[in-house]
């Protein structure tokens, strides 16, 4: 398993991920300008086929917290009590800070020191990569080096979501500007570094050339532009070249550039279907994609959300042949409401299904090729038949 200090929040794993896993984004731009919509609407998705949270849940929570406020006690803490109750899996309760710190990661920006990691299977921690520019690139830290501990606290054997959330400072809601100690180990040589937290941005798309011709996009996440940047790269490819389309690892983002990927590859037609409170909706993608290209997706266990969304939207059209091992599962629709003292609220309200009607939450994206261990290598082998094919 690896990470990188950009998706982790604050403190709740099982919260973080829920708001990483935005299904909408025009609310998130609601809520960045403070307009969040009074009623619950569309978001995330899960597709469990439980039916979806009645409006009743929605008003438990905010009737909760406004009895908090006018009781003198935190709306936050009623609230968080109230989605307990609920029975939602996805549901969860963000402070004000939070909420803006992920506005944030879906701009492409983080505050961190700029580490990727991952848990051998000894236990431990290796980076993986290390952002150019950022403090742990001034301060000499390689890819290959070992993580020893975060601020006194050894992190051997941690998963890695647990040494990103000590990395970011999370259970101190540390911001940029405060100071992180790290032990770090290199062949031999053991040392501490001190390095101060910044606010960094991330390419979210990365594009590399393989003999052949072979073009490789990866996406780590659905922030704001990558639909572009992958229909850029789609296009700058060698002409009638295939190309790898790498989601392994992709925790979701924004179902909007989710789409505007998809476009990239299909000459418009249905990309997912989703309800809120039993009103049925479709997402359709642009027309006038590359068709003709040979395509396969990558994907594994961290293939999560509007990636599995994306994926189930090209394995349904037969657009791309997708390898390497099942999805997440997750495709829940929820929906965010602003409480008294600026906190966020959110509870399930629907579910998406892929262009053939299957359910994604709880049981993710079978591959069409199951591939671990030289995943990459089979796509090769796969677009060369691919591009055989008349």
């Amino acid at each position: 398993m690896s990470g990188r200090d950009l998706f982790c929040q604050p403190r709740r794993c099982r919260r973080r991920a829920a708001l990483t896993l935005v299904f909408a984004g025009v609310l998130v731009a609601g809520a960045a300008t403070g307009s969040l919509p009074q009623q619950w609407g569309e978001g995330h998705a899960r597709s469990s086929g439980a039916a979806p949270a009645p409006a009743g849940r929605a008003e438990d929570v905010t009737r909760a917290a406004e009895e908090a406020a006018a009781d003198g006690k935190s709306p936050m803490e009623a609230a968080e009590r109230a989605v307990s109750r609920s029975g939602d899996r996805w549901a969860a309760v963000y402070s004000e800070g939070e909420y803006e710190e992920f506005e944030d990661s879906l701009d492409g920006r983080y505050t961190g020191v700029g580490l990727e990691a991952r848990r051998e299977r000894d236990g431990r921690i290796e980076v993986t990569g290390v952002q150019s520019g950022s403090p742990a690139a001034d301060a000499g830290i390689q890819p290959g080096d070992r993580l020893r501990s975060v601020d006194g606290r050894s992190v051997h054997g941690l998963p890695v979501t647990d040494v990103v959330s000590l990395l970011r400072g999370d259970a101190k809601d540390a911001h940029a500007g405060t100071a992180v100690r790290i032990g770090l180990e290199r062949g031999t040589r053991a040392w501490t570094e001190t390095l101060r937290r910044v606010l960094l941005s991330t390419d979210s798309v990365t594009v590399r050339r393989l003999s052949g011709g072979v073009t490789v996009v990866t996406v780590a996440a659905f922030t704001k532009g990558v639909g572009d940047s992958v229909r850029g790269a789609v296009e700058h490819a060698p002409p009638g070249a295939g190309i790898v389309l790498d989601l392994r690892g992709n925790s979701g983002g924004l179902v909007t550039e989710a789409v505007a990927a998809a476009s990239a590859f299909l000459d418009g037609g249905l990309v997912a279907t989703y309800d809120v409170g039993g009103d049925q909706r479709v997402l359709h993608a642009d027309a006038g994609g590359d068709t003709a290209r040979p395509l396969v997706a990558l994907v594994d266990g961290g293939t999560m959300s509007a990636a599995e969304l994306l994926t189930g939207a090209l394995q349904d059209r037969g657009r791309a042949v997708v390898v390497g091992s099942r999805t997440f599962g997750k495709g829940s629709v929820q929906m965010p409401r602003r409480l008294p003292d600026g906190s966020v609220a959110e509870l399930t309200v629907g579910h998406y299904r892929t262009p053939s009607g299957r359910a994604v939450d709880g049981r993710g994206i079978t591959p069409d090729l199951e591939a671990d261990d030289g995943a990459l290598a089979r796509a090769e082998t796969v677009l060369g038949g691919l591009g055989d094919t008349p």
